[in-house]
């Protein structure tokens, strides 16, 4: 190979890095963009299964005295019955810290109502819920959407 090819051949590369860089340059935003509407999708998926293991606790409360679960671990093992209930397989974790903590919407006997993200992250979701969760759309953090059970009588 001739001295001025080999300086081509050079030329070119640096080209290609510099013409792919940009590309991946481009496309990371939008990568990312479809990450956080993955978690989101699946903090809704998460908080809407904690708000039905909190209804189904609540509502299969023995004695007719209806209590809110006290720990996320009353979810898993609800030991109030003859036979333990199961209204969680596991606790899940939070899609934006990876880690299985929540917060926790205190309900007035003492136990909790519901389940929040601890994220401060904005939204990219502003339409579209359930109607349970309407109020997520003027939530401007995550922490905002609360996952709450209330039983008709309390609404």
């Amino acid at each position: 190979m001739a001295r001025g090819e080999r300086g081509s051949v050079y030329l070119g590369l640096i080209f290609l890095v510099a013409i792919l860089g940009t590309g991946l340059a481009a496309v990371g935003p939008l990568v990312q963009v479809s990450m956080q509407r993955e978690r989101e999708a699946d903090l809704l998926s998460i908080g809407d299964e904690f708000r039905r293991a909190i209804l189904t606790y609540y509502e299969s409360s023995p004695g007719g005295n209806k209590r809110y679960p006290r720990t996320l671990e009353d979810l898993l093992e609800d030991r109030r019955h003859p036979v333990m209930r199961r209204h969680l397989r596991r606790i899940h974790r939070d899609p934006w810290s990876g880690e299985p903590r929540w917060g926790l919407v205190e309900a007035e006997d003492g136990g909790f109502k519901g389940v929040y993200s601890l994220a401060e992250l904005t939204p990219l979701k502003h339409a579209g819920f359930p109607s349970r969760y309407e109020a997520f759309a003027q939530a401007s953090r995550y922490s905002d959407w609360r996952f709450e059970y209330a039983p008709p009588s309390l609404r």
